[in-house]
């Protein structure tokens, strides 16, 4: 029996999930400077594309090698959307409930890294402190905010997945 699309897709999002989630717990219990470095988080986002494309992959293999551009961008979205929610609902608990002075020390160094940030980039004193003064008053951890950096992840992961869709669709010839 043939697999369905979303079933695929949900699959590959609750391994990406899982994945995602071990890889923030190892983080904050290695070192909580890893949440702010670029590198790791660009090295998460590449393995989000990776899973992503793999669950196109499979959704293919399983409609005979075709999807059209519909099929392929939704397997790509279900897959990110199940993911990037266990993720983040992790994220809210660990830092909400679990360990909440491990968010404070997050935000200080946020603050630190983007004071350097600000000035290498010989911006003007008033609009660094002003920067740093909303930093500053600001819970990244918030409910409202981990729901708008979800919303947001979700569109700029929803755009990679358009070009996903747009390379990766394979039209059957005999349905059309």
């Amino acid at each position: 029996m043939q697999k369905s699309l979303k079933s695929i897709a949900s699959n590959f999002g609750l391994y990406l999930g899982t994945a995602l989630a071990l890889t923030t717990i190892i983080a904050y219990a290695v070192k909580l400077d890893l949440f702010v470095n670029m590198w790791f988080g660009m090295s998460l986002v590449i393995l989000m594309i990776i899973v992503g494309i793999l669950a196109v992959v499979k959704v293919k293999q399983s409609q005979n090698g075709f999807a059209s551009f519909k099929e392929v961008f939704t397997a790509f979205f279900i897959t990110i959307l199940v993911a990037v929610c266990i993720n983040t609902f992790v994220s809210f608990v660990l830092f909400n409930f679990i360990d909440t002075d491990a968010a404070l020390t997050l935000k200080q160094i946020t603050i630190e890294k983007s004071l350097v940030m600000l000035e290498g980039l010989n911006l003007p004193a008033e609009a660094i402190d002003k920067t740093i003064t909303e930093l500053e008053s600001q819970n990244q951890y918030s409910a409202g905010n981990v729901l708008k950096s979800l919303a947001g992840n979700l569109v700029i992961m929803s755009i990679i997945g358009l070009i996903v869709a747009a390379a990766m669709k394979n039209n059957n010839p005999s349905a059309e």
